[in-house]
This record gives structure tokens, sequence and C-alpha cells, in this order.
């Protein structure tokens, strides 16, 4: 009896915080529907991590185990908590310049910046007045690296996010209660999953004490501190229960019921869906919400000293376009080094993707996905960030590949290469497809156009070619 009682009760609360879910996400539809014009942000990886830069002890990540991602070094080392909190005495990151890093994305076209205000390490990058391990009280650098992103944002007028690891954290959360949930899961038989969970060198506080004394109270510290954030990035959720991931939610909400959750709060209670890391969804996915791809500049979030495989200028920009062709949010990530500074790489590139989108960004901001996502002969898969380390980006596309969006009674094809012929066919905007009144080059003006069952054809002017790549087609309709 008190068995049933018990089962009965839990279904009560669930389907109560369900209830209580709903209308809190319901509140959100502008909020939401503005992230989704965005289309374009920055996501920033940074803490102690970057100071071995993936090496310790000699050792490689890859050398160590796995993941091969800086950020996660303490894990993949086994470093002791104590130790691994020495970093601190040494994060000195003279060279950051919040308003370079802030310029850098605007002028990337970037509409919104994400930092990591807490990783799994436990340290945090703002002053918190529930934990000593940040950058106030454990470093000699005395700067509040998120306030002053906060500000540079304010100033430059971009959103701006915090990514916040609520489940994992390795200084605090004990063994992320891994014990709990696997004695729980032995009952039933049913498979425990310890990935990211402390069970080396755990702190000896209960996880729930971590919650209630740390990561509940930072959330609010970061809500109360910087009342303009947009949206939180919670992460790792695997072993959250429901109850706890709507406590995170509604934590959120009481304070600031605008602010968007990425989905990784867990147990379906995100506003907004992830699809993966260096992931582009592909055609068949669907998403009942909006959706965030997100990416790094090579194979490492965070600062990895020996990975110079950068993505060249012309990958990004593929990434921007077939995942905002197909209705999401790109978020690119930077990790900066131990001193603050952003590889020079990174830097040209992001100027290269600014210098498109000056031009192009009609076709990016505020846009949805067109009946024909896109066309032409290139295939290109991303599925995961070990298959692009792995094959790296040899993809070749052609004059005949173009993808769509529209906004309004506008139409866009956009296309990465010339034609040598200067004659541009676009099949999908055959006659009886599309009532096209007038097309124009952005950039490059009104041109002539012929409409015929084959496809839209127009001859491209000499004016194309001093565009930064490619070009793109804005057809007004009837």
């Amino acid at each position: 009896m008190l068995l049933l009682i018990a089962l009965w009760s839990d279904k009560v609360l669930c389907q109560s915080m369900e209830n209580d879910w709903h209308k809190m996400n319901r509140s959100k539809e502008r909020a939401l529907q503005d992230f989704q014009q965005q289309k374009f942000g920055m996501f920033i990886h940074w803490g102690l991590y970057a100071i071995p830069g993936g090496i310790w002890n000699g050792k490689t990540m890859e050398e160590m185990g796995i993941p091969n991602v800086a950020e996660w070094i303490q894990l993949v080392a086994k470093i002791p908590r104590k130790e691994y909190a020495d970093l601190a005495a040494l994060f000195n990151p003279v060279d950051f310049d919040a308003d370079h890093i802030v310029n850098m994305a605007k002028e990337a076209g970037m509409k919104y910046i994400v930092i990591t205000s807490k990783h799994h390490d436990g340290f945090a990058l703002f002053e918190s007045k529930v934990s000593d391990f940040d950058i106030m009280d454990a470093t000699p650098f005395k700067r509040d690296i998120v306030r002053e992103l906060y500000e540079a944002c304010k100033r430059h007028q971009l959103e701006f996010g915090v990514y916040y690891s609520h489940n994992i954290d390795w200084a605090d959360g004990a063994d992320a209660q891994y014990a709990t949930t696997k004695a729980a899961n032995d009952l039933t038989n049913n498979d425990t999953d310890s990935f990211g969970a402390n069970l080396w060198d755990p702190s000896p506080n209960g996880f729930s004490t971590y919650l209630k004394n740390k990561a509940i109270p930072q959330v609010k510290e970061l809500l109360e501190q910087f009342p303009g954030i947009r949206y939180i990035w919670f992460d790792m959720p695997g072993l959250m229960t429901p109850e706890q991931s709507y406590t995170f939610y509604k934590t959120v909400y009481d304070i600031n019921p605008d602010v968007i959750i990425a989905e990784r709060i867990g147990n379906d209670m995100g506003d907004y869906a992830i699809p993966g890391d260096n992931r582009i969804p592909t055609a068949d996915d669907q998403f009942d919400k909006p959706w965030e791809a997100i990416g790094t500049f090579n194979h490492s979030w965070g600062y990895k000293s020996y990975d110079n495989d950068w993505k060249s200028a012309d990958e990004l920009l593929y990434w921007l376009i077939e995942i905002v062709s197909k209705g999401g949010n790109y978020m690119l990530n930077i990790g900066p080094d131990a001193k603050g500074n952003v590889a020079p790489t990174v830097m040209n590139n992001l100027q290269k993707l600014g210098s498109w989108m000056a031009v192009n960004n009609e076709a990016i901001y505020g846009s949805k996905p067109w009946k024909v996502q896109r066309e032409g002969p290139t295939t290109v898969s991303i599925t995961d960030t070990e298959q692009r380390e792995k094959e790296g980006f040899k993809v070749q596309f052609t004059s005949e590949d173009f993808w769509f969006t529209e906004r309004g009674n506008q139409l866009y094809a956009i296309s990465l290469e010339l034609p040598e012929s200067q004659i541009a066919l676009v099949k999908s905007l055959a006659r009886g497809e599309v009532d096209v009144k007038q097309v124009e080059i952005l950039g490059a003006g009104k041109v002539a156009f012929r409409q015929t069952e084959e496809g839209l054809t127009i001859k491209l002017p000499k004016s194309v070619q001093k565009l930064p790549k490619g070009y793109t087609l804005k057809i007004t309709r009837n």
C-alpha cells in the first residue's frame, strides 16, 4: 500500500511539474521567436583548462583517453581536485579584451554571445558569493570576465547568454549522484551511465548539498548580477531527475521569465533543441522547437595548444547557410588561450565571414526555410566532431549547388561558386513553381532573368566577381 501511495504521489508530482513547465514555456513565445531570428552566434569555452591546453604531465588528451576535447582534461587525466584547483593561481589572462571579442563577433555578423560561466571543473568566470573557486577569489586576475563580456555586449548591442554546467561539477558536485542513481537502476536491471561523473576524487559533500549550496545559488547570482541575460545553456544532464531539471527551470523563470533555456537542462524541459556537438541535422530530422547547431573552430571547445586544424572561412560559410536553410541557428565556438588571446586564423576567418555577411545578411537574419532546402549535385554529411577530425572537409561545391531561404515575399537562392559561363540556372525556380516578379543579386543590383520549365536563368554581371564568395539571388514574387 505504501508503495502504491508513493507511486501515485510521484505521478501526481510529475503531472503537476509538466503542466507548470508547459505554462512557463508557452509564455516565452516572443522570446523564442526573437531567438530564431538571430541565426548566428558565438560560443566561448574558457577556463582553467586553457592553461594545460590539452597536455598533462607530458601526455596529450589522445594519449590519456576520451573525450579528446581540452576542457575535459581533469576527468581524462584523473587530476585530483586540489591539484587542479592550484591552476587558479596561474590563471592571469592579461590579454583578455571583452570589447575586442565582442567586436570580432559583431563584425563576423554574429548576433549573440554565450560564455561558459562555469564548466564541468566547477570554476566560475564570475564573482560568486557562494564559492571561492572563482575568477575573483582564486586567481591573480581579479576581474569578472562574465561581467566584462556582459557590459561589452550591451555597448555593442549583442545579446548575451551564459553556459552553466549544472549536473557535472568536479570540484563540488560529489559523484553527480551516480551511486544513488545506480542503486535505483540496479533494482530494475537498468544500466547507469557514469560518463562525466567524478568517480576518481569526488567531493565529500552530497550531490543534493551541492545543488542547494552552490548550483542553484550560482544560477540565481548570474540572473541577478546580469539582468539582461537572454539565454542559459545548461549542459550534461544525464543523471538529473525531472524534479531537479524542473527546479533549475523554475529558478530561472521566477527571476527572469524571458530567459530561454537550452534542452540540456534535461528531461525534455528545454525551450530550444540542440542537435548535437558538431552535427548538422539531416533533412529528415524534425524539430518541434526552435533549434541551434553548435560547432567548434577546430576539434576542441576549450583551448588545445596543438590542434591547428582550423575550419576555413569557406567551410564555416557552408555550415552557416546549410543550418540556416534548414531553419536553425548556428553558434560557432572559440576557445581563448590562457592569456585571453584568440588564434590569428580564427580572427582572420571570422573577418572573411563578416565580409560575406555584410553583403548577404538579409538572406540569413529573420529568414525561414523554403519548401526546397537546397539543390545541386554535392552532398555533405556532418555527424560529429570525430567524423570531421578523421575525414577533414574536402568538399568542392559546384555552380549548380544552391541553398534557399525566404523572408516575407522575398526568396533567396545562395550559391558559393560562380559558373564559368556566367550563366546561372536555378532549377527549383522553374515556371509554375514560383511566379518571379524581379531578380536582384545582393551587392550587385537588379538583373534580367528568363523563367522556363527548366528553371530560372540569369546572366551574371561581371561585378559578381568582386563579391566576397559566390552570390545570392534575391527573388521578389508576384
